[in-house]
């Protein structure tokens, strides 16, 4: 069973881990694709767990839980709150990402029904607030066009732009305007393999992001 725009691995993969105590919560990509805009599918499943600094024993629970389930399961990236796994099915493979995360959330996970499976999963609004943090960290195309995308759903830019120093002590507006500005995007997009059309709309975006935000860095306007 698929979905949204996630597949029958990805959904299968999180039903076998909906049990987990304590729970892990859904974000990023994964939740977009399933739950919220479905404007683009993901290749990892971004499980976080809120309130945490460390995962401990979390990885191996999360192994033994998969392998049960008739997944092949190899570590990929391992750190104390920080753990990337492979999961495999025959010829499909995702990424599953196993994260401790001790900045508290703007808003409370949501319960979503997945096929008789209950998870948990960030709230479009809490997606946006830490897309709009990301873009300041890393300035990765993936998040400009998912933040272009919560936008046209509806999302509250103003909103999480207040919200979002209470993640990030070191986030401003005007600096994220000033960031997004100077992104390199032409050799990004070139570098992404996009066509000519594909990188027009990305500048597009860009630039309507930026807009915005130079206009809500007025003084009195967040």
């Amino acid at each position: 069973m698929s979905i949204g725009r996630l597949s029958s691995l990805q959904v299968d993969v999180l039903a076998a881990l909906a049990p987990i105590v304590p729970p892990w919560t859904l974000t990023g990509g994964a939740a977009l694709a399933a739950f919220y805009t479905r404007h683009r599918t993901t290749r990892d499943l971004d499980l976080f767990w809120h309130g945490r600094d460390r995962l401990e024993e979390l990885p191996a629970l999360v192994t033994d839980r998969l392998h049960a389930a008739g997944f092949a399961v190899m570590a990929v990236q391992t750190a104390p709150a920080f753990v990337r796994i492979s999961v495999a099915r025959g010829d499909e493979m995702v990424l599953v990402d196993l994260v401790a995360e001790s900045v508290a959330v703007v808003e409370p996970p949501v319960s979503v029904d997945l096929g008789g499976a209950t998870i948990q999963v960030d709230t479009a609004h809490e997606i946006l607030v830490n897309k709009l943090c990301a873009l300041l960290e890393r300035s990765e195309l993936r998040d400009l066009v998912d933040v272009d995308a919560l936008l046209q759903a509806g999302g509250n830019l103003r909103a999480a732009l207040r919200a979002a120093p209470a993640k990030d002590a070191g986030f401003s507006v005007p600096t994220l305007a000033w960031v997004l500005r100077n992104l390199a995007v032409p050799p990004m997009t070139m570098s992404a393999g996009m066509t000519p059309v594909e990188a027009e709309r990305i500048e597009t975006i860009r630039s309507r992001l930026v807009k915005q935000l130079v206009e809500l860095s007025a003084p009195g306007t967040t």
